[in-house]
Parts: structure tokens; C-alpha cells; sequence
């Protein structure tokens, strides 16, 4: 795959179709690879006649790997993804982030509004506001010997999918010990651009999909229909439901 270069770190990423051009942007420790391709959220894209860009974070799948805290803002991450725009001479684009990658493309809609072109959080409701939950207990469920070892059951599910994912434990506890820079119901209020909030109806991660719309003017809600956090990234109806928005805001 190729790559391309932010803050002096090397990242991978794909480029495929022709068209209007469509981030994706992953979640914690997750990758290009398990969040969109394994998906077939390329192929649907590509196929409904968008280009369709997706990365791995820093710290995750086949980029660079740090292992300090502070290389890890959401800040950093959204310069990575400007970046990646930059290296492909794209002005504007659609966003659609899941999770923490949800968090990432809102933060680059709301200090970059030029690159954005319309926004889809995924993954991601309420929670947005306040950021991840427990974040030293999976912090050190990440750090502990083997996952046997992990006591707390909501930190295990994170160490039970980062070592699915074969991600890198100690840059993901890195990631996760990062500075918080928490989003406010002002600066989403900020936002000028479509939005489309998706959720799973059984997502316990996500908070209320409904409170962060109502801090949008003029964004809508896309349920998920039975899918929890992490089945409700692949469902058809999530996809159709983007697809649809974004040949709408088209």
C-alpha cells in the first residue's frame, strides 16, 4: 500500500475509485484493513461512484508506532488526515468516522471547516462530548501479561480485540493515555456543514445519538437497528443510510 508523511511519521493508506472523494477514518485499535475493507465499505462506496480514502491512524495497523502519550491528541491525529489530503491534492471531502475515528473527523470539521464537506459520526453519540470511559483500566488491561491477567470485563473487551486486530499493545496504551481534548456541545453547535449522526439501537459505548443531534442544527440520526459498538461498523444499513446522505448532500 502506499504512504505518505505527517509530523515526520510514515502512514499507510489506500486510494481507490473515481469521484467525489470520501475519507474513512478508523477506530481505536482497529485499521483500514477490519474497519472498511473487511467491511466492504470501499467496495459499496466505490461502487455507488465515490473515491474512497482510508488510513491507519499512527499507532495502529501498518503505520508508524510511538510510544508516548502526547503524540497521540486527537489533534494529532486530525493533522494526520489533513496531511493525507495535502499528499493527494484534495481541497475538500466527505468524512466518515467511526468511534474514536468519529471523534477525529469532527475535530477536523470544526478547526479545518474548509476541508470538510459533510460529516458522519459513527459510532458515536453523546459520548463525544465527554470521551472514552475507564481509560485507565484499559490502559493497563492493554499493558497486563496476557489478557488472562485482566480482571475488569470492559477492559478485557478492549484487550480481547486489539490482540484480534494483532495491533501493536503498547502504542494502542499510548494512544489511549493521551491527552484529552474533550469536544463541547458549542463547537459541534459550530459546525456549518451536513451531518449525519449513526448509532447502533443496542450500542452501550456510544451515549445518546439524539443529544449530540440536537447541539447539530440541521443534523439528522441514522439508527442502526440491532447492532451493538462493534457490529453495527459493517450492517447494510448503515452503509445505505451514508450512501444515501451523501447522495443527497451531493
Amino acid at each position: 500500500m502506499p504512504r505518505f508523511s505527517s509530523d515526520g511519521l510514515s502512514l499507510n493508506y489506500i486510494d481507490q475509485g473515481e469521484g467525489e472523494p470520501v475519507v474513512l477514518v478508523h477506530g481505536f485499535a482497529s485499521n483500514l484493513n477490519v474497519n472498511w475493507l473487511g467491511t466492504k465499505w470501499v467496495d459499496s462506496l466505490v461502487n455507488a461512484g465515490f473515491r474512497v480514502i482510508a488510513f491507519d491512524h499512527r499507532g495502529h495497523g501498518d503505520s508508524d508506532k510511538l510510544y508516548d502519550p502526547d503524540r497521540y491528541t486527537i489533534g494529532d491525529m486530525a493533522k494526520d488526515t489533513v496531511a493525507l489530503l495535502d499528499h493527494l491534492k484534495i481541497a475538500k471531502a466527505d468524512f466518515i468516522g467511526f468511534s474514536m475515528g468519529a471523534r477525529v473527523a469532527a475535530y477536523l470539521a470544526i478547526t479545518a471547516p474548509e476541508r470538510a464537506r459533510s460529516l458522519t459520526i459513527g459510532g458515536m453519540g453523546a459520548r463525544l462530548f465527554g470521551g472514552a470511559s475507564k481509560t485507565d483500566e484499559i490502559a493497563k488491561a492493554l499493558e497486563a501479561p496476557t489478557r488472562d491477567d485482566v480482571t475488569d470485563p470492559y477492559a478485557r473487551v478492549f484487550r480481547v480485540f486489539a490482540e484480534n486486530t494483532k495491533s501493536d499493545l503498547k502504542a494502542l496504551s499510548a494512544v489511549i493515555r493521551s491527552p484529552r481534548l474533550p469536544l463541547t456541545r458549542e463547537m459541534v453547535g459550530g459546525l456549518k456543514i451536513p451531518v449525519l449522526i449513526a448509532v447502533g439501537t443496542e450500542d452501550v459505548v456510544a451515549g445518546d445519538p439524539q443529544e449530540l443531534a440536537d447541539a447539530i442544527p440541521g443534523s439528522q440520526v441514522l439508527p442502526i437497528p440491532g447492532k451493538d459498538h462493534n457490529k453495527s461498523v459493517a450492517d447494510q444499513a448503515f452503509k445505505d443510510g451514508v450512501i444515501a446522505f451523501l447522495k443527497e448532500r451531493a
